[in-house]
């Protein structure tokens, strides 16, 4: 028979003792953390003026691309700035070596001497890499004429980042279930959103050098728009066409920076797709013992032959 007694199901007006079934504590659903922020960690210094500055220098360079060789003396070369007479050169990964004993920086054309030292004679290619292993003065000789590099100076702008807070005194009175003070928790949660923003703005940021007005807005560069050299591209110089990141891309990067005496990298920072990417690196060599609970799928430290790298 069908049930006539007092029921659950008619709370509201008709059972109003029965009370709301409220949590204590407020459930913040963010899809978004700050992980490069967290991992570059906190400045050395604030920032105190609309413009920020910094001074940047770098070595000489230590190689060079040939843009045509045609087997004789000479060697045509992109840019012969980097190179001296006394430069010992080796031709790619090879054993080959070159001397340059001549240096025309009107056409850009090395005068060599080649399979230097027994080594392989050979003609290079067009985009060939000659690396510089050193030079061999001669003794007594005149000093060549000083090389150096001129330092730069970079500047971004200081990027206003707002948020706005308003809540009546009667909100402030009355008492919140799992809030204790309702102004304290609009400005914890408008302080994540703001850093949720400048995280996003530090990669992905697009500005000009203009300090702005109360009419043009203040942006800064990000980094995606910052860098603009040593940027390495599927299909050129020696990387495989493939887009998908592969472990031997990610190597050959880091052997180029390592190369270019970049230094070691120590950090890198990739979008969600990349870090399955580079998960899927050890997938090949993964492990479980019998009865085994756990299953590990995430690398957060890669280390390679040029660098231990933190994943972010």
């Amino acid at each position: 028979m069908a049930f006539t007694g007092k029921a659950t199901y008619d709370a509201g007006t008709a059972l109003p003792e029965i009370a709301e079934d409220v949590s204590d504590l407020v459930a913040i659903a963010s899809p978004h953390d700050t992980p490069l922020l967290d991992a570059l960690g906190e400045a050395k210094r604030p920032g105190r003026s609309t413009i920020h500055e910094w001074l940047e220098d770098t070595l000489l360079p230590n190689f060079g691309t040939v843009d045509e060789d045609t087997g004789g003396a000479t060697i045509s070369v992109a840019d012969s700035t980097p190179f001296r007479v006394g430069d010992q050169l080796r031709l790619n990964d090879t054993a080959s070596m070159f001397l340059v004993t001549a240096i025309d920086s009107s056409t850009d054309e090395l005068t060599v001497d080649r399979g230097f030292a027994g080594t392989p004679s050979v003609t290079a290619s067009e985009e060939d890499v000659l690396h510089i292993v050193g030079n061999a003065a001669l003794e007594g000789d005149d000093a060549d004429a000083a090389r150096f590099t001129t330092r730069s100076r970079k500047s971004n702008v200081m990027q206003i980042f707002a948020s706005t807070i308003e809540i009546s005194g009667s909100e402030l009175a009355v008492n919140h279930l799992g809030v204790r003070d309702e102004l304290d928790y609009q400005k914890a949660q408008r302080l994540r959103e703001l850093m949720r923003d400048l995280e996003n703005s530090v990669i992905n940021g697009h500005g000009t050098d203009a300090v702005g007005n109360d009419t043009v807005r203040r942006s800064f560069k990000g980094l995606r728009q910052s860098i603009t050299s040593n940027v390495f591209t599927p299909g050129v110089n020696s990387f495989p066409a493939d887009t998908t990141l592969t472990e031997e891309q990610l190597n050959l990067a880091l052997r180029g920076i390592w190369e270019q005496s970049a230094g070691n990298v120590d950090l890198i920072v990739v979008g969600g797709t990349e870090k399955r990417a580079i998960n899927g690196f050890m997938t090949a060599n993964r492990n479980f013992a019998a009865g085994a609970e756990t299953f590990k799928d995430r690398v957060a430290t890669y280390e390679s032959d040029f660098g231990v790298c933190r994943v972010v």
